[in-house]
């Protein structure tokens, strides 16, 4: 078999294995040292959903140490069925990638996408938080000088926001987050407690420091940090709770909002530098400046103690959730990784044209 034969025979098990889902799909994650991060659930999310839909996809981390340590944290964090996902290690160097695999990249690790850029394997950036895009990026580079041309995130505004950096020649297509059913609305009546999730901590201390030191009269009011928790306790929290308060300026989408709605708390909030495209002023209380977030958490207090709140307010958080179910993000998954999958195919099936009617050409000459 001569060279070119040899070719066109991989390029035929080439589309013949992507057509039969006969090759995987590595997601990278950062190894968060035991630390809920709402990006690393979101990931395994993804690689839960391709996995059911009969792909093999795989959780990628550096180190042999992620199964020791960060899989028992995965387990109780999320749950032993993320736990129990495929899960591979670049140390251990038994990764071996081919033409028909499929990298998925963080788009904080320029890095990566530099050291992978020889590798036969399609690579895609997943882009949840649009603030790190140029974190490792390096200057004058882009995403293309790397071979990568496809794009996944969660808003049509970080969308463009993406394109808008780097041009028309990166397809961007959009995978939204999911509110689970593991955040609902309690039986019983909710407590005078603040849930609070800031990405700053200092604004955590600030915010509740000035709301004490305001309004004395409303110390027994107890603001419960959000950090730190398992999914099964934090949604509990938020059960709990009546009142969230949120502040995270570069938030790509917006989680723990909407995690709060569905739980029947009214959101009071920071409005972030990029839009998110659910948020309105009819389903939470947003704010452009942080000093006023104790003023108007007093004001709400008083309204919910005195059965107050609009009714209304509630039934728009319910409108903005139900947008965002799992079986939305199940479907926008499956079509977004179908398409770049038919997208690999169509560029196999491209170069074996190109090769055959070469091949062709040299036999007529």
């Amino acid at each position: 078999m001569d060279k070119v034969e040899e070719i066109l025979k991989n390029l035929n098990e080439g589309i013949e294995k992507l057509s039969n889902k006969e090759f995987s799909i590595y997601f990278f994650v950062i190894d968060t040292e035991t630390t809920p991060v709402a990006s690393v659930s979101y990931i395994y999310e993804q690689v839960k959903i391709l996995t059911e839909a009969g792909y093999n996809a795989k959780i990628l981390h550096e180190k042999n140490s992620y199964k020791d340590k960060q899989l028992p944290f995965i387990k109780n964090w999320l749950g032993e069925e993320y736990s129990n996902l495929p899960h591979s290690s670049i140390e251990d160097k038994s990764v071996n990638v081919n033409a028909t695999d499929f990298i998925v990249i963080p788009e904080l690790f320029a890095n990566v996408m530099e050291q992978t850029v020889k590798l036969p394997a399609k690579r895609v950036v997943l882009c949840q938080s649009y603030d790190y895009i140029t974190e490792t990026l390096q200057a004058g580079k882009s995403w293309l000088d790397y071979n990568i041309t496809n794009c996944i995130t969660t808003t049509e505004q970080q969308k463009e926001h993406i394109k808008g950096i780097f041009g028309n020649k990166l397809k961007v297509d959009i995978v939204p987050v999911s509110v689970d059913d593991t955040f609902k609305k309690p039986t019983k009546p909710k407590n005078p407690i603040i849930s609070i999730l800031t990405r700053d901590q200092r604004d955590t201390v600030k915010i509740f420091k000035t709301f004490y030191l305001k309004y004395p009269h409303l110390k027994w009011v107890t603001f419960r940090d959000m950090r730190g928790m398992t999914k099964n306790v934090f949604a509990k929290a938020l059960e709990e709770s009546c009142v969230s308060v949120w502040v995270d300026d570069i938030a790509g989408f917006g989680t723990f909002p909407l995690e709060s709605m569905k739980s029947g708390n009214v959101v009071i909030g920071k409005i972030p530098n990029l839009l998110n495209g659910w948020m309105d002023d009819k389903n939470g209380i947003w704010v452009d400046n942080t000093n006023i977030i104790p003023d108007l958490l007093a004001k709400f207090i008083q309204s919910w103690l005195e059965d107050s709140t609009p009714e209304e307010i509630y039934q728009n958080m319910e409108e903005t959730v139900e947008k965002f179910t799992v079986e939305n993000q199940v479907e926008k998954a499956k079509e977004v990784y179908g398409r770049i999958i038919e997208e690999r195919i169509e560029e196999f099936k491209s170069t074996l044209d190109k090769y055959k009617n070469n091949n062709v050409e040299e036999k007529v000459d």
